[in-house]
């Protein structure tokens, strides 16, 4: 049931937010209003700072409690869209889902609609006082066609952190890929910079790759297959299609995969109306199996698994 308003807050300053303006604030607070709507709400007295009026130059300060009536419903909105997927973790701060593949993360100017951020809104309105109260804070991404775990914060103070942690490297990621070919070793390290594709938006590891960076990929076997490998890739760095490209470039590239061939040679673009790459699967056979990371706000060491998706698991038995 959606709330009436006037709506009132009473609100807490978090540490990291010490000394900023009562705008900055209130926009970390209330994400889906613009920062225009919110200093129209100080100006007219509808927020304080210890019962008092705030000024518009006013900075707060952890101790000190904001008080904040809302009169009108959020204007900067994601459109929400009920499409459906997979929920593997929810609490009061986060939510984490089994991303289906095909379904992308973010509107862009040639997909406005349809992602995830569309989805989750939908899901996060339904128990929200009224709609666009929550907003998801994606903190990191996966390709369109990959399949598996993303984490999605609710509130201001565990996208945060959790883009921290994602920056600073202290997210383990785990993927389960299938790959042409049989690897012989049981695991391995893959040790190769990754740059742009000259003339491309593609990454590349050939030594004329554009910005190459240094990208590390550790591997384990999980099974293998008549002409085939199942693996588990556990990726130490995040560059763009890191997991594709280093597999092909080392002569193994993923069974679907349409950009990445062996070698690191660029497969030629498909044309309109071709099939998909490969007869058993119509994308690259990847998904994010598994996230672990502190938890944001308890600090509890959390281990999230996505179960792998039907398209992957009917492949695997007709590879079999």
């Amino acid at each position: 049931m959606i709330s009436p308003f006037p709506y009132t807050a009473e609100l807490d300053v978090e540490p990291y937010l010490r000394g900023v303006r009562i705008d900055t604030f209130l926009t970390r607070r209330f994400r889906s209003y613009t920062s225009w709507r919110l200093m129209r709400l100080v100006r007219a007295g509808l927020v304080t700072v210890n019962g008092e009026p705030a000024d518009t130059r006013h900075r707060v300060y952890p101790g000190q409690k904001i008080g904040v009536q809302l009169l009108e419903p959020p204007d900067d909105l994601i459109p929400p869209e009920a499409i459906p997927f997979e929920v593997i973790f929810e609490d009061d701060w986060l939510l984490v889902v089994n991303k289906p593949a095909k379904l992308i993360i973010h509107p862009t100017g040639d997909t406005p609609s349809g992602s995830l951020v569309n989805a989750a809104q939908h899901y996060l309105d339904r128990t929200s006082a009224w709609p666009g109260l929550l907003k998801p804070g994606i903190v990191h991404r996966l390709d369109m066609d990959t399949s598996g775990a993303v984490v999605i914060a609710k509130d201001h103070v565990s996208h945060r952190e959790l883009s921290i942690q994602f920056q600073l490297g202290r997210i383990a990621k785990s993927y389960l890929a299938i790959v042409d070919g049989v690897i012989e070793q049981d695991d391995g390290v893959i040790e190769l910079p990754i740059g742009r594709a000259a003339g491309t938006a593609l990454m590349s590891c050939q030594a004329d790759a554009l910005e190459a960076k240094p990208s590390t990929t550790a591997y384990d076997i999980l099974e293998r297959l008549p002409r085939h490998t199942l693996v588990k890739a556990k990726p130490r760095t995040g560059r763009m299609h890191q997991i594709r490209v280093h597999f092909a470039a080392i002569g193994h590239p993923l069974l679907g995969e349409e950009f990445y061939d062996t070698l690191g040679r660029l497969r030629p673009p498909r044309q309109p109306g071709q099939p998909p790459i490969s007869h058993l699967i119509a994308r690259q056979a990847l998904h994010a199996a598994e996230l672990s990371f502190a938890h944001p706000i308890t600090q509890e060491w959390m281990t999230i698994t996505a179960p792998l998706p039907g398209d992957m698991a009917t492949a695997l038995a007709a590879l079999r």
